[in-house]
């Protein structure tokens, strides 16, 4: 009798394909169908869409942190937002960049740790939200290892632009966001035909958005949001997209380098952050 053929998803792509298959046709993944790869561990910590809920939980644990050790009021106050509100001081201690922290105090690493610090409730809120309706986008078409280095590098990008502009103290995940943005842009724009372009104009409106957003705001970084837009299209450029180019080796080292980076300066943060609530 013929051996029954069993359809799975594939643990990378998401995409329908046969479980014996030795790599998927559709994103190259050696042995989809493996155990390894195919198992509730491997889906709850290290599926492909799992990447959107972790970097979500990194915002949301370092503004509970940050609310707990450095409140803006401890006190009565009558704003209540003050409540949900970290002090400028304590995120300066857990992380915030610009030319006050890397000239001052020579924190470089805060370019990656300030893009998971906000300033209050409406800030993580409006940041999240966006990055949870397209960063799905961004996954699909450029798989979870470019998604990962384009958020990243995005984000140091567009601070890095913000920190020669001279912008002193900066928070927010809005120049990673803006980088997803950037990404998608480029692959409207490069794709195109009737799909490509209503993406590109889709994704044009949030751009809008946040560019006249940014100019009737008060306080806005668009030396942040410009950079990591352009720094997204750039990489994304670079990278390429999963039509023209599957993701490497070399996507996967970057990615996994990111990730460690990342890591370690959320770690270093908090550490810091605690050391000088402690004994500061």
């Amino acid at each position: 009798m013929d051996k029954e053929r069993r359809s799975i998803l594939c643990p990378n792509c998401r995409k329908l394909i046969s479980q014996d298959e030795p790599r998927c046709p559709h994103c190259g993944i050696a042995n989809p169908g493996s155990w390894w790869k195919n198992n509730i561990g491997a889906r709850v910590f290290f599926g492909t869409d799992q990447i959107i809920k972790w970097i979500i939980y990194a915002n949301v644990t370092l503004f509970i942190i940050s609310l707990l050790l450095y409140p803006l009021s401890s006190g009565i106050s009558l704003n209540p937002l003050a409540l949900l509100s970290p002090s400028n001081k304590g995120l300066l201690l857990l992380g915030a960049t610009g030319t006050v922290p890397i000239d001052r105090l020579g924190r470089w690493w805060t370019l990656i740790s300030a893009n998971y610090l906000h300033g209050g409730i409406f800030h993580i809120l409006f940041n999240m939200i966006a990055f949870r309706q397209i960063a799905p986008f961004v996954l699909r078409e450029y798989g979870i290892n470019r998604m990962v280095i384009i958020y990243t590098a995005s984000g140091v990008c567009g601070f890095l632009v913000s920190y020669f502009a001279g912008i002193p103290f900066t928070i927010g995940a809005s120049a990673a966001v803006c980088g997803l943005i950037g990404a998608i842009l480029y692959y409207g724009k490069s794709r195109g035909g009737l799909y490509g372009q209503s993406i590109f104009r889709q994704i044009g409106g949030w751009a809008l958005g946040i560019f006249f957003f940014g100019l009737l705001m008060p306080g806005i970084n668009n030396w942040g949001h410009g950079g990591g837009m352009v720094a997204g299209a750039v990489l994304g450029f670079l990278l390429g997209y999963r039509e023209r180019m599957r993701e490497r080796a070399f996507h996967k080292i970057l990615a996994g380098a990111c990730i460690l980076i990342t890591i370690l300066a959320l770690l270093w943060a908090v550490g810091s952050g605690i050391y000088y609530r402690l004994l500061g």
